[in-house]
């Protein structure tokens, strides 16, 4: 990778705004900076758009809508920024928090009314940390699903996306970004010049280098996400003195199905399902959150984990198009007894037998366990019962470039960049500085908001600048 350039360079041709990267943030860039006026091109390195967002379950919380207040449900940005401040124990940013809390809202209704994007409130549970039901999905519950729907409204919009096209330098004039450098899959090598460029270009869990660097305790994770987490915008952000904070912060997931890789979403935990190690026993609090539980997984004898759960809560899992795949492939299996099911998992059945019984006992009295979980309010397990072999994996970084309020990259002074923005992966995210702050949520939030943010701002700077030139 070629570091940013600041010789002067010819381009072939040049845009209002260019878009590294065509996920959920780089197509919600792309769409509220063509909302604006502005000519967009996005870069894309894949064949397709697809991303970090279409890895997930897609889901995107929003505080204070119609739809929570029609549902009963109390909920204002107010009370969303404070369960992200305490899940990160106050580690991080609080007025940026707020400021993504606030807009949170206006992302979902402007996504779904200005383009068509089917977004909707579930109110089925509670993910860790939020203290009300406000996440907006796609009917399946898919990322794919979401993507889809946001690549319809970029291509409705008019707005010019070219894949194949891996970016390997920023061009740039003193602080500001005059255009980029991209490849071809010819090896052929192609300039462009731009008013504004918004990094949308994920994170570098797909780098072993810079994972070993910053988080080496997940040595042995499974990296589950997109290939295009390479780094790219940590590496240009060093070149261009940008400041990054958080680079220990990820989001970890402590139920990758194991040898399948497909995650086993954490309504099953919060539903009163728990996780055994190979000797049936549980060894940690599952609901604490699946960001965090992947290094406590990945302790575990051969760094697997086994998820036992019966038919309620597989019933509710196959609400999801994840469990739905997990179940094709394999990855569940079924009995009509507790005793069989350990067998057929190859755990001890005494210590299982036993470690149920220890649930069961909490479900019935008020009280927690030796890690503060508390099953008061669940229901016990019943036939037939269900059990998935998972590990622990690493899913995408939170770290990343230090931006302000409307998304701009800020300079290691905090002076803001005059024309470079930063979302989704390549921003430092609201997760605090390690695994342990990560709610549901908080990758998509700060991925669709911020690129609208990026997005919306540069479109207006753009507006501002010709009027300027207008006038005089």
């Amino acid at each position: 990778m070629h570091a940013p350039s600041k010789t002067p360079h010819s381009f072939e041709f040049s845009v209002s705004v260019i878009v590294i990267g065509g996920g959920g943030c780089g197509l919600a860039a792309a769409l509220a900076a063509s909302d604006g006026g502005a000519e967009v091109l996005v870069l894309e390195r894949d064949p397709k758009l697809w991303g970090t967002t279409s890895m997930s379950t897609g889901l995107i919380p929003a505080a204070g809508t119609p739809e929570q207040d029609a549902a009963g449900i109390e909920d204002d940005p107010q009370r969303f920024a404070a369960d992200i401040v305490r899940k990160t124990k106050g580690e991080t940013d609080e007025a940026i928090v707020l400021r993504l809390a606030e807009q949170s809202a206006d992302t979902v209704s402007w996504l779904r009314d200005s383009h068509h994007v089917n977004l909707s409130l579930l109110t089925d549970f509670l993910y860790p940390g939020h203290s009300a039901k406000r996440m907006y999905g796609m009917p399946n519950r898919s990322g794919a699903e979401l993507m889809a729907a946001m690549e319809e409204a970029v291509n409705a919009a008019g707005v010019s996306v070219l894949t194949d096209a891996t970016v390997t330098r920023l061009v740039s004039k003193g602080d500001r970004i005059t255009g980029v450098v991209y490849t071809r899959p010819d090896g052929s090598e192609e300039a462009v010049g731009c008013e504004a460029v918004i990094l949308a270009c994920c994170g570098f869990a797909g780098n072993a280098e810079m994972v070993a660097r910053f988080m080496p305790e997940l040595e042995n994770a499974t990296f589950h996400g997109h290939p295009g987490n390479k780094g790219d915008a940590v590496r240009w952000a060093e070149e261009l003195g940008v400041a990054l904070e958080d680079m220990h912060a990820y989001q970890g997931h402590g139920g990758l199905a194991a040898g399948r890789g497909i995650p086993i979403l954490w309504p099953l935990i919060m539903e009163g399902g728990y996780q055994v190690n190979r000797d049936g026993k549980r060894f940690a609090d599952e609901s604490a959150g699946y960001s965090e539980h992947a290094v406590k997984v990945i302790a575990q004898p051969e760094h697997v984990a086994w998820a036992i759960f019966d038919q309620q809560r597989y019933d509710l899992m196959m609400k999801f198009d994840d469990f739905q795949q997990a179940v094709s492939a394999g990855a569940i299996k079924s009995a009509n007894t507790l005793e069989a099911l350990a067998e057929g998992s190859g755990l001890d059945v005494a210590a299982l037998l036993a470690t149920n019984a220890e649930v069961d006992a909490l479900r019935a009295r008020e009280g927690v366990d030796a890690w503060s979980r508390d099953f008061t309010g669940t229901t016990p397990l019943n036939a037939p019962f269900y059990a998935a072999k998972v590990t622990g994996a690493l899913f995408h970084t939170q770290g990343g470039i230090v931006v302000d309020r409307d998304a701009r990259a800020l300079k290691s002074d905090g002076t803001p960049m005059p024309n470079l923005y930063a979302g989704g992966g390549a921003a430092r995210g609201i997760s605090g500085p390690g695994a342990d702050g990560y709610m549901a949520g908080n990758g998509l939030l700060t991925a669709t908001t911020f690129g609208k943010l990026a997005g919306r701002h540069a479109a207006s700077t753009l507006q501002d600048k010709a009027r300027e030139i207008e006038a005089s």
